[in-house]
C-alpha cells in the first residue's frame, strides 16, 4: 500500500527551566533546560504529487522559500535522500507564532518525518536529526520526541521521564525577539550548572522554593522588564501558583492538578490574552501519529 494522503501532528514544547551557563567563543549560549513535550500541536497534511513542485500552504505560504523553514526542511530532505520528489504541505498553525513553544522548529521536525514517510526515503531518526540540527537547535528535540535535558545550544538531549501535568498556557498579545533577548548586556550568563540527578532529588518540582531556586528562567527578568505585557501575564497567572515563561517568551505557564483546574483559571482570562490548556507528555504525540501511519501501510 502507497500513502499518499496523512496528517500529522507537530507538537508543542514548554522549557520547564531555562539556566543560560555561559557564552561560547562563537557568541551562542551554553544553556541547561529541561523540555517538556506537550499534546498541543499544529496539524500538518501530506500529499503526494505527480511532478517534482514542493508547495507550502497555510500558514506561511507567503514566507520566502529562504526563510520557511517547512520548506527548507523538504529541501534537505530531498537533498540528503538524492530524490526529486514532490509534495503539497498543509498547515493548520494553532501553536503561538514566536511564543516560545518551538512551533517553527516543530512544524521543521514533523516535515522531515512526514516526507521521510510519504517519499518512502526510510532514513533513519539519526539521519533526521543531523539535517534536521541544520535547520535549529531544537529541532532535534521534535524528532526525538521525547521530554528531554536539554544542554549545549539545547541540541544535547537526555530523555527523562517526568509526571505527565496539565499546563495552562497564556499568550500575551506581543512578540519577542529571541536575538536581542541574547544580545542584552544585563542578562545572566553565569547560573551554576546543575547535575540530572541533583535536579531529580527535590520531591515537588513545579512549587514552593524548589521552583524558585532551579525552575527558572534566566531570560525573565530581562523579558519582564522590555515586555509590560509578558510581566503582567506572569503577574496575574501566579495567583494561582508559580508562573514562568518558556523559552525567550512571550508564552508563560503554570502548572495544575487536573484539566478542571486549568480550565477554571482559563475561564477567567483577560480578553486580549489567548489561553491553552494542554497536558505534558513523554512520549510525543507526533511519534505515536507516525506509529499510526506506518502500520496503515503495511
Amino acid at each position: 500500500m502507497i500513502l499518499d494522503d496523512f496528517v500529522l501532528p507537530a507538537p508543542g514544547k514548554l522549557n520547564l527551566f531555562l539556566h543560560i551557563i555561559g557564552r561560547r567563543p562563537d557568541g551562542f549560549h551554553e544553556l541547561q533546560t529541561l523540555f517538556q513535550m506537550v499534546e498541543f500541536a499544529d496539524e500538518i497534511r501530506f500529499e503526494s504529487t505527480p511532478d517534482s513542485r514542493v508547495t507550502v500552504k497555510g500558514d506561511f505560504a507567503d514566507t520566502p522559500p529562504e526563510n520557511n523553514l517547512i520548506y527548507k526542511a523538504a529541501m534537505s530532505l530531498r537533498k540528503a535522500a538524492d530524490i526529486g520528489c514532490g509534495a503539497i504541505i498543509q498547515v493548520n498553525k494553532k501553536l503561538p507564532i514566536g511564543g516560545g513553544m518551538g512551533g517553527g522548529s516543530s512544524n521543521a521536525a514533523t516535515t522531515l518525518i512526514g516526507l521521510n514517510l510519504l517519499w518512502d526515503t526510510n532514513l533513519q531518526d539519526d539521519d533526521m536529526m543531523h539535517i534536521g540540527l541544520q535547520l535549529g537547535a531544537d529541532v532535534p528535540l521534535f524528532i526525538a520526541g521525547k521530554t528531554a535535558w536539554g544542554e549545549g545550544a539545547g541540541e544535547r538531549l537526555t530523555p527523562l521521564q517526568m509526571p505527565e501535568k496539565w499546563f495552562l498556557v497564556v499568550v500575551p498579545d506581543c512578540h519577542v525577539s529571541t536575538t536581542a533577548i541574547f544580545q542584552n548586556q544585563q542578562l545572566t550568563r553565569d547560573t551554576s550548572p546543575i547535575k540530572i540527578a541533583r535536579f531529580l532529588e527535590h520531591d515537588d518540582l513545579y512549587s514552593g522554593q524548589a521552583s524558585d531556586l532551579i525552575l527558572r528562567n534566566d531570560c525573565e527578568p530581562v523579558v519582564r522588564e522590555l515586555y509590560p505585557e509578558i510581566d503582567a501575564a506572569l503577574n496575574w497567572l501566579s495567583q494561582w501558583g508559580p508562573a514562568r515563561m518558556t523559552g525567550t517568551g512571550a508564552s508563560v505557564f503554570s502548572v495544575f492538578h487536573d484539566e478542571d483546574d486549568a480550565n477554571r483559571v482559563l475561564a477567567q482570562l483577560p480578553r486580549d490574552w489567548v489561553g491553552i490548556v494542554t497536558r505534558g507528555v513523554n512520549i510525543s504525540p507526533l511519534r505515536q501519529a507516525e506509529a499510526e501511519v506506518k502500520a496503515s501501510i503495511k
